[in-house]
């Protein structure tokens, strides 16, 4: 396995919060984040060592599109283990601790894992500050595109960092909830897909979905760096205490909301 990865430099940023009309400044540190969509090729090539190894219990590679094609549909817990099991096979301390549903960051270890959504954006971003950071046509595989699925990853310009399809292609999972008040245990996703309108893939938008389910527009892209301190709760932008306040709602509830409780205490 040879994943390629990017050093971003470290730097500050404003993250918006759209639903609660908020924004704050994010300083982040330097980390490394792959130039492309995790491919079905690394995918297969994660769960062939770990046969071997018995680092990997992932099963056959999502889909059965061709080598280069972004790994999809995969879900959340998906995209955890998968990192997991790789930085196993690269003999690198796996990120996260997990329990079932509860996973646990451990924002000191070496291996790979998702980006927050802040280094996401930041990757993305590359210095710019417009929806986009180029014409949608050279950049992204949209809608616009007319095409049926995901397309092989590099096959439209970089950005300014060197990545590939951060906008289009497949939707990618970062670590963050979505909104623990709204939303649940929802995680983000971010950059838009194949089958997505411009006002999609923009730098900008979030989506999120439930960690378990199966969208065929959806992949992820791996990070790398210890980022905080061993037991440390918050990093590059995401915070457990956060996460927690906005789920402590109070008074009745909206309808639909279902606040994120147990995996947070």
């Amino acid at each position: 396995m040879a994943l390629r990865l990017t050093a971003i430099p470290a730097g500050s940023f404003e993250l918006r919060d759209a639903r609660v009309g908020s924004s704050r400044e994010v300083p982040l540190l330097r980390f490394e984040i792959g130039r492309t969509q995790v491919t079905r090729a690394d995918w297969r090539a994660v769960v062939e060592a770990g046969a071997t190894s018995g680092a990997s219990s992932l099963g056959a590679a999502p889909s059965a599109a061709p080598p280069d094609v972004p790994a999809h549909p995969v879900t959340w817990f998906d995209a955890v283990r998968w990192c997991n099991a790789a930085s196993a096979v690269a003999d690198l301390t796996p990120a996260y601790e997990i329990h079932g549903r509860n996973v646990v960051w451990d924002v000191n270890a070496d291996g790979l894992r998702l980006p927050t959504e802040a280094e996401w954006e930041w990757a993305c971003r590359a210095g710019t500050d417009g929806p986009a950071y180029g014409p949608l046509a050279d950049i992204a595989w949209t809608a616009a595109d007319q095409v049926t699925a995901p397309q092989d990853v590099a096959g439209k310009a970089a950005n300014g960092f060197g990545l590939f399809d951060m906008l289009g292609n497949v939707w990618e999972w970062c670590w963050d909830y979505a909104d623990t008040a709204r939303y649940g245990d929802y995680r983000s996703l971010r950059g838009g897909g194949w089958d997505d309108r411009h006002w999609s893939c923009r730098a900008s938008v979030r989506r999120g979905s439930a960690p378990d389910a199966v969208m065929e527009d959806v992949g992820f892209r791996v990070a790398r760096g210890p980022v905080g301190e061993s037991g440390a709760r918050a990093a590059q932008g995401w915070s457990a205490a956060a996460d927690r306040d906005r789920a402590d709602i109070r008074g009745p509830l909206p309808i639909g909301w279902t606040p994120l409780g147990d995996l947070l205490n």
